[in-house]
């Protein structure tokens, strides 16, 4: 069967509901960037997630083939802007026998390779959804603070619908994003790392530029982010042959990815397509960890020393709501794995034709070392790598222009002040 295409694009969205207090729902538009204004407080800032008219949804929509292009999902989407959809999504799902015994593991191992969308990471599917509500609200531009994958993605979708786009980033960024943002037509800001989040502010106050990136403390983030991500257990449902995994290893940094793929299985069971939900493991660098140690303090988010690591796509030291939520929800677990362990994954994961950022290889990296443990995973296992091992690469970037925080002035009057 397959469905009908006034079906595929029409969004079932009916507003953004509150993860402080769900029988809060508010309006589409305007974005709730700074969280729920009736549960949050001055401590928390709780985040609100898409809602739909479930009720209304032809079940039809998931006879269709797990394919890229995330519109084929649009009733279970944010309204999507016409025509950005640049194929990201349907990414493959690798059998990875030989690494399942040669980390310990005896049940059936497998791979979802996100680094196979456009800009090469899974935050392309962030935004997809992020850049839509931007540009459906009439947003003159965005903005992102970003140390690399979730920049690079912002950049290409504002390029895809016409919007320029600034990214602020710490000089520690890994290198290779300086000359992949400058050719996608980024404007690049680079401050100190503590600086990042005040120039954002500034920029957006004084351009009127959307942020895609978090405003509070704790992420709340963006409402419509995780959305995209919920595509990823939709794609494993139909991969697995109409079932789910027994558990989902994901590289974890604010939650976001963590929450918007527990949320897709919590749909699936929802809708009647499944009885069960896996049990989701999130993978932080040990060195920090956030939100384990929320976890392990019955907190709704964590604030955690800048501890060195190399992880640099998931080197966090806060955690959020989100991320707690996400475990809740699946009866999941917090993990955390060592930089010795990233590397060494990364190593074998390249030695089977996969090559993945250090950041990528945390889902594994995580389950390596509670089997060393000698934990217990209900397979099958899903392990999502996150983004390609060509992003660490040194670059040349000289020659790529730069504003640092004595010129933003002039790039904002470059950009055309806020009316």
């Amino acid at each position: 069967m397959t469905v009908s295409a006034a079906s595929q694009k029409a969004s079932l969205a009916i507003g953004q509901r509150s993860l402080g207090d769900p029988s809060q729902l508010f309006p589409l538009q305007p974005a709730l960037l700074m969280g729920c204004p009736v549960s949050s407080t001055p401590e928390m800032q709780y985040p609100l997630e898409i809602d739909y008219a479930y009720d209304k949804l032809d079940l039809s929509l998931f006879d269709q083939g797990a394919l890229a292009g995330l519109d084929r999902w649009a009733p279970l989407l944010p309204p999507l802007a016409p025509g950005i959809s640049l194929g990201e999504g349907g990414t493959p799902l690798i059998q990875a026998d030989k690494l399942a015994r040669e980390i310990g593991f005896d049940g059936e191992l497998l791979l979802k390779d996100e680094s196979r969308n456009p800009t090469w990471s899974h935050k392309d599917r962030l935004n997809l959804c992020t850049v839509s509500a931007a540009k459906l609200g009439g947003a003159r531009g965005i903005a992102a603070a970003s140390s690399g994958n979730h920049g690079a993605a912002a950049a290409a979708y504002a390029a895809r619908v016409g919007l320029p786009c600034v990214v602020v980033t710490s000089p520690g960024a890994q290198p290779a994003f300086r000359q992949f943002l400058h050719n996608l037509g980024a404007h690049l800001v680079i401050v100190p790392t503590e600086r990042r989040w005040p120039v954002l502010n500034r920029l957006i106050e004084q351009t009127g530029f959307f942020p895609v990136s978090n405003l509070t403390r704790y992420h709340t983030g963006n409402p419509f982010g995780p959305e995209g991500y919920k595509t990823i257990a939709y794609e494993l449902f139909l991969q697995l042959g109409r079932r789910v995994p027994g558990t989902v290893m994901i590289p974890t940094g604010y939650g976001e990815l963590l929450y918007g793929v527990a949320k897709g299985f919590a749909e699936l069971k929802r809708l009647g397509l499944t009885d069960r939900m896996p049990r989701i493991a999130s993978a932080e660098p040990e060195a920090r960890g956030p939100l384990a140690r929320a976890l392990r303090s019955n907190a709704a988010a964590m604030e955690v020393e800048a501890a060195p690591t190399i992880a640099a796509g998931i080197a966090c030291t806060v955690s959020s709501f989100r991320g707690v939520e996400a475990i809740r929800l699946s009866n999941g677990r917090a993990m955390t794995c060592s930089d010795d362990g990233l590397i060494d994954l990364c190593s074998k994961l390249a030695h089977m034709g996969l090559y993945q950022e250090l950041s990528g290889s945390a889902g594994l990296a995580a389950l390596q070392a509670g089997l060393g443990r000698g934990e217990r995973f209900e397979g099958p296992v899903v392990a999502i790598l996150t983004s390609s091992g060509l992003k660490d690469l040194r670059a040349e970037t000289d020659g790529v222009p730069f504003a640092d925080e004595a010129g933003l002035e002039a790039l904002i009057d470059q950009l055309g002040r806020k009316a």
